[in-house]
């Protein structure tokens, strides 16, 4: 999802994602400690998601 997608989306809905993808961060953690890690370059992708979601949730005034 780009920011122009994200800043469309409710407070609740951001706040979803947000925790949505810091549980994936958390589940290939686990992956890489275990070998069972398939796609190195997700670390990268997901930490700039929560990013993005970070960003825009700032810009609202949201508090987080």
């Amino acid at each position: 999802m780009n920011a122009k997608e994200l800043r469309e989306l409710t407070d609740e809905e951001l706040s979803s994602k947000l925790h949505d993808f810091r549980e994936e961060l958390f589940t290939l953690r686990f992956q890489k400690v275990l070998g069972n890690l398939q796609s190195p370059s997700q670390f990268t992708k997901l930490k700039r998601e929560i990013a993005r979601i970070l960003t825009v949730m700032k810009e609202k005034g949201k508090k987080i």
